[in-house]
């Protein structure tokens, strides 16, 4: 597949590692659909074009796609990454990806505690429960509910 650039310019695209669209979806672990759309939200490069207007990208944007995903796996969105790809480079992108992730890390810190406080409400919930079996038997009546019960009558 030829790659035409200008009049009596072209291209072999397959000799320079490119990958079709569906090539580089399936190597990605993604669907076509997804490619595109990360290309509409410039998270990849625009692709080049054949003469008959097949998409083709770089071998690298398999790479690109599988680290976009894993961020978005550990919370990351989708303009948080388009950020760091978009930090311009050197010393100045270093720095804004620092910063970045600082942020990310002081974010990730905050949720860790909360997730912490409320293992200590659900622990205390699950011993009220065993307690209250333990306690009544089949008589019980769930202390979390009846406790969610009273303060939405005092509402």
């Amino acid at each position: 597949m030829t790659l035409d650039l200008a009049q009596g310019c072209k291209i072999n695209l397959m000799s320079l590692g490119s990958l079709q669209i569906g090539e580089t979806a399936a190597q990605s672990g993604v669907s076509v659909d997804t490619v595109r759309y990360y290309e509409r939200l410039k998270l990849l490069p625009p692709a080049a074009r054949s003469s008959s207007g097949f998409r083709f990208f770089p071998a690298e944007t398999v790479e690109r796609i599988r680290f976009i995903k894993q961020a978005q796996e550990m919370g990351f969105s989708l303009e948080e990454i388009k950020q760091l790809f978009s930090t311009g480079g050197g010393a100045n992108q270093c720095r804004a990806v620092q910063e970045f992730l600082s942020k990310k890390l002081s974010e990730l810190e905050a949720k860790i505690e909360q997730m912490r406080h409320f293992k200590t409400v659900l622990s205390r919930h699950l011993a009220d429960c065993e307690n209250e079996l333990e306690a009544r038997g089949e008589e019980s009546a769930c202390p979390m509910l009846t406790t969610i019960e009273k303060i939405e009558k005092i509402k």
